[in-house]
């Protein structure tokens, strides 16, 4: 193997607000690998809540380089559980590396992924659109000038109800809420009923991903499917999560990229759970990894590039919630370096 990578700060369309705070651009890092000639990309977030920056993947690189380098490669899941143990504490970069993996193995069988899964594209939901918290004006205004079947509406603040009421005046799309940990229970409970009367479709980690005992109690009155997000980071989470979610919200980047997040989807659906596979602000890179996972998921959240006021890759075309890939093999991107 040999190895490069590029670190970048893309700006956002919109400054991106959760209740959690703002931020005007997302740091990410891009990986290469290349195995006898064949290059794989690959892509991870920096996402601070979770004690991830780009720098800190990159000293992870430099101090494991040896390693990562001289792995004599064969197929992507031997290659994960290598550096799950080689890099245990930073699931973020293994990600990375994993999808840049992936894309090797799809090249070295000139197939696109999802044909190496034997998945069906047909199957796959549609992905939402993300409208940040903002004032009122603003998030309407965000919605007429990016018209889409479904919207996902960052939730967290005291008007949380107004803000959803205007939208639902203004649109019939579908429309789900993310309050990214952001209510009490008190909260929830009130919130709860008054959104079921505007036809919310979803409810995205309404509690901290700590109040478990809470969770199960909202569980057991809402009338609306909860999706776990903050509460299922990894492979481990995913049982935790039945009987006090309806679903789970897989983040590549959380739980360590294309290989365990296939496994999660498998676990989920054995346990009953919905599916939902999510983005962290990912280019077309790390969002053609989500792509290709989508077939037969119940819920799809890879708007990334439709955030990003800039990208660093080609072979993603989206279609008012429908993305379709390139028959490239691998993930089907060409990476374009940004000068």
């Amino acid at each position: 193997m040999k190895l490069r990578y590029w670190p970048y700060d893309l700006p956002f369309v919109y400054p991106f607000t959760i209740s959690r705070g703002t931020k005007t651009h997302q740091p990410t890092l891009i990986v290469e690998l290349e195995h006898m000639g064949i290059k794989g990309y690959g892509e991870a977030p920096a996402i601070p809540y979770y004690n991830i920056t780009v720098e800190k993947m990159i000293a992870d690189i430099e101090a494991k380089r040896q390693f990562i380098e001289k792995y004599a490669f064969t197929e992507p899941e031997r290659y994960w559980h290598y550096l799950h143990h080689l890099i245990p504490q930073d699931n973020f970069l293994v990600c990375a590396l994993d999808i840049a993996a992936w894309d090797i193995y799809g090249k070295m069988r000139n197939q696109p992924l999802y044909k190496l899964w034997g998945s069906d594209p047909q199957t796959s939901p549609l992905t939402d659109y993300t409208i940040g918290i903002d004032t009122l004006g603003n998030m309407l205004r965000k919605i007429d000038e990016n018209p889409w079947p479904i919207y996902k509406i960052k939730l967290g603040t005291p008007e949380d109800i107004r803000i959803i009421r205007a939208i639902r005046e203004k649109t019939s799309a579908r429309i789900r809420v993310d309050a990214n940990a952001g209510w009490s229970l008190d909260d929830a409970r009130k919130l709860i009923v008054q959104l079921k009367e505007l036809d919310i479709e979803l409810i995205e980690q309404p509690l901290p991903a700590d109040k478990w005992d809470e969770m199960k109690e909202l569980y057991s009155i809402s009338n609306i499917p909860l999706i776990a997000d903050e509460s299922c980071a990894t492979e481990n989470d995913v049982e935790k999560c039945r009987n006090y979610f309806h679903g789970i919200n897989i983040k590549l980047t959380k739980c360590g990229g294309i290989t365990p997040a296939r496994r999660m989807i498998a676990s989920a659906k054995k346990l009953g759970l919905q599916v939902m596979i999510g983005c962290m602000n990912e280019t077309s890179i790390g969002s053609a990894a989500i792509i290709h996972l989508l077939p037969g998921i119940d819920y799809a959240d890879a708007d990334g590039p439709k955030l990003l006021a800039q990208d660093v890759a080609t072979g993603l075309n989206y279609n008012e919630g429908r993305v379709k890939m390139s028959e490239k093999p691998g993930l089907g991107i060409e990476f374009h370096p940004l000068s």
